[in-house]
């Protein structure tokens, strides 16, 4: 991966739908050749995906929170995870060391809800233990910081 590959992949993280061309124009390289990268970078992994940034307060979902989880002991791991996807409110969740086994990234519509999801988590998924701290803001610090090198 070259210096070009990095300032493609930081104008992708900007705008994912940016054309071939206007990449092109942008690190002097023609349409064809910035397809070619891109999909290089695609073949081998760099790049996973497109999505769209969604505002989960238009949503109705303005109570965000990351709460970390300890799991009952002999919860299967990989059930845990595969049920996480029946949570809507679970918009996130990472498997992590330490004292907790995971944490994960809630959008709510309020206390009652978060409630709610407490109770779910603790009776069908096995968690033993949640510790959750409501997010203020998120600081937009980007991907793009990861690409130098």
């Amino acid at each position: 991966m070259d210096r070009i590959d990095r300032e493609l992949l930081t104008l992708l993280l900007h705008d994912g739908r940016a054309t071939y061309q206007e990449l092109g124009r942008q690190v002097r390289l023609s349409a064809n050749t910035v397809a070619d990268r891109v999909r290089r970078l695609q073949t081998d992994g760099v790049i996973r995906g497109y999505r769209a940034e969604l505002n989960l307060e238009s949503f109705g979902r303005a109570m965000q929170l990351l709460s970390d989880v300890r799991l009952r002991e002999g919860v299967d791991r990989r059930g845990f995870e595969e049920q996480l996807g029946a949570v809507p409110q679970v918009v996130g969740a990472m498997r992590v060391t330490g004292e907790y086994d995971y944490q994960l990234h809630l959008a709510c519509t309020d206390t009652r809800e978060f409630e709610t999801v407490i109770d779910r988590l603790k009776a069908e998924l096995g968690v033993r233990e949640l510790r959750s701290r409501l997010v203020l803001h998120e600081v937009p610090l980007g991907l793009e910081r990861a690409i130098e090198p």
